[in-house]
């Protein structure tokens, strides 16, 4: 295969050479090769302004990020055989790390495949194609995905906001053999069913496993309060791991439906119980309502989508917890998590201070948790690294 070259300006090299994977459209030297001859997906050779070669990249060439590196210092080109190697390498990494095969199998660029995210549910397989120029390979990652995993089925997710702000047409399809609405897994040693069809994103949420085993050493014999809950990842193991009740928050009729399908599945239905609307307003309820918990957990969606949103982002931050405060008793616990890239975790740290400092209580921070290894973190690109959880204790108050 015959790769065009893609040059960048003078200097915009040391960021690749460091070991980034993104070019932006602001460093080509576009009086060389003019982005507009490109079409999404095309392969290149990027070479800095003195033709040097920094790697083999496929084109987003309407994108702020217009080509993206998925061969560091190498001329090759993305095919079946590439694509076989790069998965074969995250499967090696997952299966040493995870007991059962329930897991992010494809984590994008932490690894060397940009735009990629396959989530495997056992036999099963879930993708999302997260933008034009990895669309493009879909037939031959579809091969390889085959050759090195022989799944029963494979259900293509392309509905990603990421998708939505580039203008992708959206689409909900079986591309290879059969996929049931849900689909089980085993995390932490509890059984769910991950609705992978009518899900948010994948169907489930791997990157908070961490946090979560951790999370069950607060529970037992604890009333909790699981705040965004979804399908009840957080709050089905904190009953598996002997909470006294649960009490599982959402704005979804039909996540709540799931949490309930969940624990059921687990025998534990009298103990998980569920309560509908926006969090904020169900937390001033329960305040209202003179509640008290033990154990609250808060995983909300990102509050900040962009660098500039962070300032009013940290103040929802802020917010949200601290109405989790005024629910939680003295000596009881919050897990605060955050899946904003942008938002530091001293900033998550921050806004817990001010929480708690509007709610009048002093707190300790007892552990932090991130993303586990089936999310690696590419140490040249700090946005692979979005995930964090703070636990807190809420000081009891001096007799």
């Amino acid at each position: 295969m015959t790769m065009n070259d893609l040059y960048l300006r003078q200097g915009a090299h040391r960021r690749l050479r460091g070991g980034h994977l993104w070019v932006y459209s602001n460093e080509v030297d576009t009086a060389r090769n003019a982005l507009s001859v490109f079409n999404a997906g095309d392969q290149v050779c990027v070479r800095d302004h003195n033709g040097a070669l920094l790697g083999s990249a496929y084109m987003e060439p309407n994108s702020l990020i217009c080509a993206r590196v998925y061969a560091p210092g190498r001329e090759m080109a993305l095919d079946q055989g590439l694509l076989v190697t790069r998965l074969r390498q995250a499967l090696a990494l997952r299966e040493a790390a995870f007991p059962t095969p329930h897991y992010r199998l494809v984590y994008g660029d932490s690894d060397f495949l940009p735009g990629l995210v396959v989530d495997r549910f056992g036999d099963y397989l879930v993708v999302q194609l997260n933008n034009a120029g990895v669309e493009r390979l879909e037939q031959a990652l579809l091969a390889a995905l085959v050759d090195v995993l022989q799944p029963a089925g494979i259900l293509l997710r392309c509905d990603s906001r990421a998708r939505r702000e580039q203008a992708l047409p959206e689409r909900v399809e079986v591309v290879h053999g059969d996929v049931p609405q849900r689909l089980p897994l085993v995390e932490n040693e509890v059984t769910f069913e991950a609705p992978v069809w009518q899900g948010q994103k994948t169907g489930w949420f791997y990157d908070h496993r961490l946090a979560r085993a951790r999370m069950a050493t607060y529970a037992a014999g604890a009333r909790v309060l699981d705040v965004y809950s979804y399908v009840g990842g957080w709050g089905v193991q904190a009953a598996a791991a002997g909470a006294r009740s649960v009490t599982c928050v959402d704005s979804s009729e039909f996540a709540l439906e799931e949490v309930a399908h969940n624990a059921a599945l687990n025998g534990l239905a009298d103990r998980v119980g569920v309560r509908r609307g926006p969090a904020d307003q169900v937390l001033n309820q329960l305040a209202g309502e003179g509640e008290a918990f033990d154990l609250v957990v808060l995983d909300p969606p990102a509050f900040i989508q962009r660098r500039r949103d962070l300032r009013k982002g940290v103040k929802a931050y802020r917010r949200i917890n601290e109405l989790a405060l005024r629910v939680l008793r003295p000596g009881g616990v919050l897990v605060s998590g955050s899946c904003s890239m942008h938002l530091p975790r001293e900033e998550l740290v921050a806004a817990l201070a001010g929480a708690a400092s509007r709610v009048g209580c002093a707190l300790q921070v007892l552990e932090q948790a991130g993303q586990g290894p089936d999310h690696p973190v590419h140490p040249a690109i700090p946005e692979t690294e979005y995930l964090k959880s703070v636990f807190v204790r809420r000081l009891p108050e001096l007799g």
